[in-house]
């Protein structure tokens, strides 16, 4: 039977300042990591659901240690301002980290963020826990890796306009990639394809960062247009004070029928890019896996553990089938 762990959310929770805000938000982050599990072969899949709850809890984890922790090198590891490195094109960016610290110094990639290459860097941990069959490795690698890839997948982590700060759309970055899939995430479909191997892992980290990066400008542009729209009296949701609601970490909360028209104009890009993001963890992990030489995963637990788990486990894979993602229930943020 799985073990129950303690909620990292409610720990975060408990200890954080009201300035923390979670890239993707709890719900986005822990139904990424939690979709991706469904994607993977059987061979994985029976081992990583043995410990899903894990491994949906561990996606928020390098935000706790970023924002409660202060851990001075984390930040730098959830984000790239291309603008700021100034490449001519992405093609032309240091391809892996060691290329990227010989050209730039310390401070810059703190400031300006290593993301695309410190997914390379998880992902070679990732293989070689793999390799050795290192359970408590294998999980907390994953996870971890599963929460930068999330974050990769959201448009303004590749942008120094990371909070629309520089087009005065502050608060748009948790509006985006919290509220909205909060509010409306109910109704995605979040079935993705079977996991897929990456023959070269540095350029599926680029690929990521130029599609996401991609959205960035149309992201703000939309908001913009929508924003233009409303009265200003109805941007935002009240609290009983009458004044602009706050949710658990002090993020702005904007209106329902603000927020419904963003989303509606949006396209399907939050549900889009988060389907990316289900896909691209599984796929790396799957690709950490065979580059392991494919072990076998199933010594790593009791034949009992997996048994105890098989109804839960028929259960959620008949819904996530159907585009459903099931069995946790995130902290909510907003409501």
């Amino acid at each position: 039977m799985k073990r129950k762990i303690l909620s990292i959310l409610a720990l975060v929770v408990m200890v954080t300042s009201a300035s923390m805000v979670f890239a993707w938000g709890v719900w986005g982050h822990e139904h990424a990591n939690h979709g991706a599990v469904f994607a993977l072969p059987e061979g994985m899949r029976k081992f990583f659901y043995n410990h899903i709850d894990f491994i949906t809890q561990e996606a928020t984890v390098p935000d706790l240690r970023k924002y409660t922790l202060g851990d001075k090198v984390e930040g730098q590891r959830h984000y790239i301002d291309l603008e700021d490195y100034g490449f001519t094109n992405l093609d032309s960016a240091p391809r892996t980290l060691k290329d990227a610290a010989a050209k730039y110094n310390e401070k810059t990639l703190q400031d300006q963020g290593i993301l695309p290459w410190y997914i390379q860097e998880m992902t070679s941990k990732l293989t070689d826990a793999f390799k050795s069959k290192r359970r408590n490795e294998i999980l907390f690698l994953a996870g971890d890796l599963g929460h930068y890839l999330a974050d990769a997948n959201m448009p303004l982590h590749t942008s120094n306009n990371h909070d629309g700060q520089l087009t005065k759309q502050k608060g748009i970055h948790s509006f985006w990639e919290s509220q909205l899939p909060e509010y409306f995430g109910s109704n995605y479909y979040l079935h993705v394809q079977d996991a897929v191997y990456l023959k070269d892992v540095t350029a599926a980290s680029w690929d990521i960062i130029k599609h996401s990066h991609s959205l960035a400008d149309s992201l703000l542009t939309i908001e913009r247009n929508v924003m233009a729209s409303f009265p200003e009296n109805k941007l935002y949701k009240k609290d009983s004070s009458g004044n602009i609601a706050k949710n658990i970490f002090g993020r702005t909360v904007f209106s329902d029928d603000f927020a419904a028209a963003y989303h509606k104009a949006l396209g399907g890009m939050v549900e889009s890019q988060l389907k990316h993001a289900i896909q691209d963890i599984a796929n790396f992990w799957y690709t950490a896996w065979v580059n392991a030489g494919k072990p076998d995963l199933n010594q790593l637990d009791s034949p009992e553990v997996t048994a105890a788990n098989s109804k839960k486990y028929e259960r959620e894979l008949k819904l996530y089938n159907k585009g459903k993602i099931s069995g946790f229930k995130p902290e909510k943020e907003y409501r």
